[in-house]
C-alpha cells in the first residue's frame, strides 16, 4: 500500500476484540482487510470488507462520518490500514489480535452463507 508518510507517526488506539464487538454495535463500522480466502474461510458477522492492498483505490466507499474499527487476522494489516485512513482523515481504531483473538475469545465468526466459519 503506497502513500505518502506524514513527517509525524500516527498513533492510533488499539481496542480489544470485546470493544471491537461493543462498537459495531453501537454504528462502527467493522472492515477485514484480510484476503478473500481469509474472509471467505470465516469473518465477523456484519464486517466491511475491502482487501489491505485495495483500500487506497476504494476507501472512498467507506462513511467518513462513522468510525471504522479495522481488523485482520492478527492486527498487523490492520494497523497499516487504519494508519493509511487516519491520514485520509477517518477515525480509527486498531483491533489488537485481530480475528485469531476474536475466534479465542468466543465471538462469532461466520461465513457468507451464514455457516460457523474459520480463522485462517
Amino acid at each position: 500500500m503506497e502513500h505518502q508518510r506524514p513527517s509525524e507517526p500516527i498513533l492510533i488506539l488499539q481496542i480489544d476484540v470485546a470493544e471491537a464487538a461493543k462498537r459495531q454495535g453501537e454504528a462502527s463500522i467493522l472492515l477485514d482487510v484480510r484476503t478473500l480466502e481469509e474472509y471467505q474461510a470465516g469473518h465477523a458477522p456484519n464486517s466491511v470488507w475491502i482487501p489491505l492492498d485495495e483500500i487506497p483505490e476504494r476507501f472512498h466507499e467507506l462513511n467518513r462520518e462513522r468510525g471504522i474499527v479495522v481488523i485482520c487476522r492478527s492486527g498487523g494489516r490492520s494497523q497499516r490500514a487504519a494508519e493509511f485512513l487516519t491520514a485520509q482523515s477517518y477515525c480509527t481504531l486498531n483491533v489488537a489480535g485481530g480475528m485469531a483473538a476474536w475466534e479465542a475469545a468466543g465471538l462469532e465468526v461466520t461465513t457468507d452463507t451464514g455457516s460457523p466459519g474459520d480463522v485462517i
